[in-house]
């Protein structure tokens, strides 16, 4: 099975922001040619219990240099609770034909990463295959065989393939069933063969169609969302789906989860006040486990062990988190979702893009992730806001919140001198969803990193300096606020006449939401978009003999989505800029069509943002 996975990156202090993009990179058509798939045949057959074993037949040929770093170690994923791997045969094969043989020392077993540190996760392992002498042009083949002795779910097996973005000369997929278990796809980009009944049992096989794959732009949706895969599933429906997951997956309310229950919401009377103050209780205590759905077990530990041993997995904070409500007569249900850049599930329900589970409330109409430590109960880490929901307790499906709260208030002052080098002190409020993410971050950084903070987000400016951060209450809750006092060595080239940027943030600001909009020249595939409000101010306070010759004009913006002002007044012998935008997109992913309408108003704010006020010293 091929899961994805979504590791969240650290966003700390000042660089939360409402878009995280990088650069953007040339248009390519997205296939890499430094490797060639030359076969890659996958043959599963299943048990009447759902138990199955694996064999894959892996040729890759090695067409560049630059692919030997990472093919010439190949990992392979199990669990040894449920699961042996066996590599069957593995070599290097050179174009003369000579095989040279991996050898037993050059197997290495490892523990997966995410699970060292957590006893209950040891059974998650990495096997990795270290081929020898590798160079251009030569083929590493590698054969498998993985048994599954437990099934996830009694009497029933799904699986979800997609293919490499390499030349794929065959990629095929090999499905041998009894015959009563049907076996239900959703297929893009593959061919079937029609399915041969003989002896019982029935065999389907699918083969991939070779064809170009577009390169995945800046903060497009996942792939599977769009692209090519193959899912299959013995299951009828997601609702047959949710009861397999919920038979397995019922928490205790214990003696000890009532007590605590009860005394972390002795004071309050609110049934949603309840249960924010138990969902924040269980993010700030229990240590998350990013195990996921599929990677191990979908059986969560037992909710008293999870509080006893104060950590686990997204399964087992769900678990502990509804018997923490139960205690207090608050219903709940586990919602499996994906955690990362899906937005749509496949036709036929597979783990594959399932890979997390949170909690939802029905009679507040609330979902709760106490996985994410730096988002408070009432929000939702950005990686699950507006997706599809399977609630297991049900059997139907369900939709997280599409935005939520979001407003980022900056001020700044720039106190110019005569060299050119200025002085600054900035503040910044945040309040929403993303003050939570920001007080942990800032929590959880050095005093010498917050400052060191400072000196790069200059550095993103092109300037040299440094600075000091406070805070606020790092433990409370609610609106957060910065600020930073420094110097910029070099934020006007004096003695001009020169152009001063008109900076109204340092980072989290307007400027980092646009550049987002337009990481891409051009975009072809959806891509997340959250919406939020910021204001920002900054005020220019030049030396008496620097004369002030034009600011920009003000501006004013809007279309369906978007309203932005920019505002531009000369104080004496300082200029003061405003700046407000509202970005209310109405969903979590802009569509191409909509970005396509707005791009208007995004290049004209980008124009705005690149102005500068002209000054000469005389």
């Amino acid at each position: 099975m091929k899961h994805l996975a979504w590791i969240p990156a650290r966003v700390v202090g000042m660089f939360c922001c409402l878009f995280m993009f990088t650069l953007a990179q040339a248009k390519d058509d997205g296939t890499d040619p430094s490797v060639t798939i030359e076969k890659d045949i996958q043959r599963t057959v299943v048990a009447e219990d759902g138990s199955f074993e694996t064999t894959q037949e892996l040729v890759t040929l090695i067409n560049e240099e630059r692919a030997i770093q990472y093919r010439a170690q190949h990992s392979l994923y199990y669990n040894r609770t449920l699961e042996t791997l066996e590599v069957v045969q593995a070599y290097t094969q050179k174009p003369d034909g000579r095989k040279v043989v991996v050898s037993a020392e050059q197997i290495k077993e490892q523990q997966e990463q995410q699970s060292a540190q957590a006893p209950m996760f040891h059974d998650s392992l990495v096997k990795v295959v270290i081929f020898p002498e590798v160079a251009v042009g030569d083929r590493l083949v590698l054969n498998v065989k993985k048994q599954r002795k437990t099934p996830l779910f009694p009497g029933q097996f799904e699986d979800l393939a997609m293919p490499q973005f390499h030349p794929t000369q065959q990629f095929t997929q090999i499905y041998d069933l009894p015959a009563n278990l049907k076996l239900h796809a959703d297929a893009r980009g593959f061919k079937a063969k029609p399915p041969k009944t003989a002896g019982g049992r029935t065999v389907y096989q699918w083969d991939y169609v070779q064809g170009d794959n577009a390169r995945i732009e800046m903060g497009a949706v996942a792939y599977s969302d769009y692209g090519k895969y193959l899912a299959v599933s013995t299951f009828d429906d997601y609702s047959a789906f949710a009861k397999a997951y919920a038979e397995r997956a019922k928490p205790e309310v214990t003696p000890a989860i009532r007590e605590l229950a009860q005394s972390l919401t002795a004071k309050l009377d609110n049934p949603r006040d309840k249960a924010l103050a138990l969902g924040d209780w269980v993010r700030r205590n229990i240590r998350y486990v990013a195990v996921y759905i599929g990677a191990g077990s979908v059986v969560p530990h037992a909710a008293d062990t999870v509080l006893s041993n104060r950590y686990g997995d997204c399964k087992d904070h769900v678990a502990l988190l509804e018997a923490l409500l139960a205690a207090v007569d608050i219903d709940s249900t586990p919602a499996l979702i994906n955690l990362g850049n899906a937005f749509a599930l496949p036709k036929v329900p597979t783990l594959g893009v399932i890979n997390h589970v949170i909690t939802y409330l029905p009679s507040q109409n609330l979902y709760l992730d106490s996985t994410v430590e730096s988002i408070a109960s009432g929000y939702l880490p950005v990686p699950v806001l507006d997706k599809p929901t399977l609630l297991t307790r049900t059997g139907t499906l369900g939709h997280t919140p599409a935005t939520q709260q979001s407003k980022v208030e900056n001020s700044t002052t720039f106190t110019v001198a005569n060299s050119g080098a200025a002085d600054f002190q900035h503040v910044s409020k945040i309040d929403g969803w993303a003050a939570e993410l920001n007080r942990w971050g800032v929590r959880n950084m050095t005093p010498a990193q917050r400052d060191l903070m400072v000196q790069q987000i200059l550095a993103a400016y092109g300037q040299t300096g440094s600075g000091k951060t406070n805070s606020g209450d790092l433990e409370g809750s609610g609106a957060f606020e910065v600020q930073i006092t420094g110097r910029s060595e070099n934020l006007a080239n004096l003695p001009g006449p020169i152009g001063v940027p008109t900076l109204t943030s340092l980072a989290g600001g307007i400027a980092q939401n646009v550049f987002g909009f337009v990481a891409e020249k051009q975009r072809t595939q959806p891509f997340t978009c959250i919406s939020g409000v910021n204001e920002e101010q900054a005020r220019y306070e030049f030396p008496a003999d620097v004369k002030i010759l034009a600011a920009p004009k003000s501006v004013t913006l809007k279309d369906a989505f978007i309203d932005y002002t920019a505002e531009y007044t000369q104080q004496g012998n300082s200029v003061v800029v405003k700046r407000r935008m509202d970005f209310h997109y109405p969903k979590a992913v802009c569509s191409v069509t909509d970005y396509e309408k707005m791009k208007p108003v995004v290049d004209a704010m980008l124009n705005d943002l690149n102005s500068q006020i002209i000054v000469h010293k005389s």
